[in-house]
């Protein structure tokens, strides 16, 4: 694969250099033309497009509009345009577009593995989304089920001004749209492709729950509306500079297994914020910061592997935020690493895609490189690429973010002591009553979902015990049933709670657990502590009380009926379980 920048500096000199260009390849098999443009002037694009149809009748070329163009590592005025020849007789193009609008992006997620199916030879798909109106999340869910060993990126295509929310993508097969989705196969026998994400920016401070959301909408942070956390933290107002005011300060989180920035798109007027793509709710998330030293040495680093497989061409798709953070700099200081590597062409995107682990995600404030390949790797050149551009700037403000996330990661460690001291028994580790208590209530709250059953013990002759061998070995008798009900919890995580209940007393809360299984587990921890001996006080033995709720039980209902087959078992012999 060869990459060529043919110039645009109007029509008559573009079609100069685009017959200039035809006559170096005109044995070429195959080629096609990419087509970008940070104004939104329809008329310019067609223009250019008019002009390639004119001189290269039937090459397929396609593009979109864009926050800023990218050729060789180096921003590009208004319309950039390069052609890429394909010199491997199997290397294999097919270009798509389809209609979101008419349609839904889940459809489109179901053509695109329908059309892959079609074509067992892709091996890497490109994707070009006009501005979406509606949630990508739906879209990549539904590409879940692609081939695992195809390769996804591309980008949603900007404009001149980032507040819009109006792009253009445009191609041979689709023409110029405002609502549509480009996508572009590759593959090919000899043709190979690998793709990275980089980011370098660094969670700032402490981490936030997601409590309330609807869809990119981000309602609660923590019980509290989502712009109180940019203005408390921030001092960030909610008004119309809120979005230029939080572009260097994205939300991080973890989603599918993959870290994701989000970028507050707008502020809305109950304090909520409008985000780039879906949050879940549970989700933690956190503040970040870009450092520059550290996103240049992280893109460094995570340019290693491009290196290694020696691309003949790289395609970028790096959000506008990134630009935006340099702008005071050269925004692409951090290219820098690459510019030896290979040829590249892209552009700066309101957001980037990437598939990892099967799983395609959109991302923003993020750099998505894809790297292609013709044939088997030429690595003769890998040692002499040279490194990224060395910066020696670290702002006092990165100094102040890497003291304040180091001290709220104390803080979060100190605040999970907290509340495991607050529901936590201190003796035995177990769940205190007022925890065991509220887990009681909240699995009845979902008593028409599953099965719910207690088991309530007692040691017996706990009294005799402390008053015969002292309290110290009482303590240890205690100690020694809290670590079977430890264990047991411990291997059925997922439906056991075990808490002290009182004094000598222990309650376990089975979730999705009937009467019948509650009664073998039952006995199973009365016979493993009647064979517990003990070095002072020798055996011991408990008696059992176990019960399962029924649909019409009160929190006081379920507790007095186990209480009473408790009561029940020691009344008429103890050392057994009773059930009710």
């Amino acid at each position: 694969m060869k990459q060529f920048q043919i110039e645009y500096n109007g029509k008559k000199e573009f079609l100069g250099e685009l017959k200039k260009f035809k006559k170096t390849c005109e044995d070429t098999p195959k080629m096609m033309f990419q087509i970008f443009s940070d104004i939104l002037e329809e008329n310019a694009v067609k223009e250019v497009i008019a002009s390639i149809e004119k001189v290269f009748p039937g090459v397929p070329w396609f593009g979109c509009s864009t926050c800023g163009n990218l050729v060789n590592c180096h921003i590009t005025p208004q319309i950039a345009v390069t052609a890429t020849v394909f010199e491997r007789e199997s290397s294999r193009l097919k270009i798509f577009q389809y209609n979101v609008q008419d349609n839904s992006m889940e459809w489109a997620a179901h053509k695109i593995i329908e059309d892959t199916e079609s074509y067992p030879w892709v091996k890497a798909i490109e994707l070009y989304f006009a501005f979406p109106k509606d949630s990508t999340t739906k879209f990549s869910e539904g590409l879940k089920d692609i081939r695992p060993d195809i390769h996804m990126f591309g980008g949603i295509a900007g404009n001149d001004d980032i507040a819009k929310d109006v792009s253009y993508v445009f191609s041979n097969v689709g023409g110029y749209s405002d609502s549509d989705i480009v996508v572009v196969f590759y593959g090919g026998d000899d043709f190979y492709v690998d793709s990275i994400k980089a980011t370098g920016w660094k969670p700032l401070g402490r981490k936030f729950r997601v409590t309330k959301a609807d869809g990119t909408c981000l309602q609660e942070l923590d019980g509290i509306p989502a712009y109180d956390v940019y203005n408390k933290y921030l001092n960030i107002n909610n008004d119309e500079n809120f979005f230029h005011n939080t572009l260097e300060f994205p939300l991080l989180y973890e989603y599918n297994g993959v870290i994701i920035l989000r970028v507050p798109m707008a502020s809305n007027p109950d304090n909520s914020i409008s985000v780039s793509a879906d949050v879940a709710v549970g989700s933690t998330v956190r503040l970040s910061y870009g450092d520059p030293k550290t996103i240049i040495e992280s893109i460094a680093e995570d340019s290693r592997p491009i290196k290694q497989f020696c691309p003949d061409v790289l395609h970028f798709f790096s959000c506008v935020a990134r630009r935006t953070f340099w702008a005071s700099d050269e925004p692409t200081y951090e290219l820098d690493t690459f510019k030896d590597i290979a040829p590249s062409v892209g552009f700066y995107s309101l957001g980037e895609f990437l598939r990892a682990d099967n799983y395609l995600s959109h991302h923003n404030v993020t750099l998505v490189i894809a790297a292609m390949r013709e044939g088997e790797a030429d690595v003769s050149g890998v040692q002499n690429v040279s490194e990224a551009t060395s910066i020696s700037k670290v702002p006092l403000v990165s100094r102040l973010a890497t003291f304040i996330s180091a001290t709220s990661l104390e803080l979060e460690e100190m605040n999970k002591k907290l509340i495991s001291a607050a529901i936590t028994d201190g003796l035995t580790g177990l769940y205190n009553r007022a925890e065991t208590q509220r887990r009681i209530g909240q699995s009845l709250a979902d008593i028409q979902n599953e099965n719910l059953s207690l088991i309530m013990m007692d040691i017996d002759n706990f009294k005799k015990v402390n008053d015969t061998y002292g309290h110290q070995a009482g303590d240890e008798v205690i100690i020694a049933l809290a670590d079977i009900l430890l264990g047991e919890q411990d291997r059925v995580s997922d439906k056991i709670s075990a808490g002290r209940w009182g004094g000598e007393e222990f309650m376990l809360v089975l979730a999705n657990t009937d009467l019948s299984a509650a009664t073998v587990i039952a006995d199973m921890i009365r016979q493993c502590f009647e064979h517990t001996d003990f070095p002072t006080a020798g055996t011991q033995t408990i008696s059992v009380g176990v019960t399962q709720a029924n649909a019409k039980d009160t929190f006081d209902v379920l507790c007095t009926r186990v209480d009473t087959a408790l009561y029940k078992a020691k009344k008429t012999g103890k050392n057994k379980v009773v059930t009710m």
